[in-house]
């Protein structure tokens, strides 16, 4: 079965790819000459130029979900430069002059310029979007270098897959009918996943700490919104249905959704 490690490297293979093809379609709309004229370079003939540029996917509705998937990966392999990232896309709070410096993705994405015979300044054309997004592409780039490097810290991704492996414990429990062991099970792999978020983050928290404390702990320091609370909330009482030998029987059902739904949680919140 593949790591975490695997699946973060493949994850990262199809970014990059999809990335390089955004950026080719981003300037061959604003530099189409120029973009055929590298591109012959780089390939074997006019004929696979012609149907590689043909193949390029539409920027605009392809970017949004490379940017999601992108910030994913990004807050968990290199979290000191998610910001970064961000601000590339978003438009800056308080901006009163649309200029080079500050265009953004989002201005590319609305169609947004400033034309320099309306004002005094000079012109901004959708083009400055795309330094932005080369920004954006080296971040994502430098996650690779992270992966090689000695000093990368391994320690979150092997207990993600030690993880995965006590929460297929519990999906063998409950197949075999032992469903109250099942929940239990599921309900220390939440319990250990949202404590080492806290521990991760150095988050106060008290000693022995229950699924709600480590909850109310998360949500005060916003690292998960409402619906995440929510969630884990749920996730919590069906874990004390599971421990508790006087509670009500959990059924099959009770236990199928909180496997499910710590295995979101793991996934999801970090």
């Amino acid at each position: 079965m593949a790591s975490n490690i695997d699946r973060y490297k493949s994850d990262l293979d199809k970014l990059l790819k999809l990335g390089k093809d955004l950026f080719y379609t981003m300037q061959n709309s604003v530099f189409p000459k120029e973009t055929i004229e590298h591109l012959k370079s780089t390939m074997k003939s006019d004929e696979e130029v012609a149907e590689y540029i043909k193949q390029l996917p539409n920027f605009k509705t392809t970017y949004q979900r490379w940017y999601s998937e992108s910030i994913v990966l990004i807050k968990q392999i290199l979290p000191d430069r998610l910001q970064d990232f961000i601000k590339y896309y978003e438009k800056p709070k308080g901006r009163k002059l649309l200029e080079f410096e500050n265009y953004t993705i989002e201005d590319y994405l609305q169609g947004n310029f400033r034309n320099s015979s309306y004002t005094n300044a000079t012109s901004v054309s959708v083009s400055a979007a795309i330094p932005q997004f080369q920004q954006q592409l080296s971040i994502l780039r430098s996650i690779k270098g992270r992966f090689e490097s000695t000093l990368f810290d391994i320690r979150q991704l092997v207990h993600a897959d030690f993880l995965d492996s006590e929460l297929a414990v519990a999906k063998e429990l409950l197949k075999h009918k032992f469903a109250r062991a099942a929940g239990a099970v599921a309900g220390v792999v939440l319990e250990k996943h949202l404590f080492q978020v806290i521990s991760d983050r150095k988050i106060a928290i008290k000693k022995n700490p229950s699924i709600n404390d480590l909850n109310e702990a998360l949500k005060k320091s916003g690292v998960i919104d409402t619906p995440q609370w929510r969630s884990i909330q749920l996730l919590g009482d069906l874990r004390n249905k599971c421990s508790h030998s006087k509670a009500s029987e959990p059924t099959a059902e009770d236990v199928e959704d909180l496997i499910a739904g710590v295995d979101k949680t793991i996934k999801t919140v970090f």
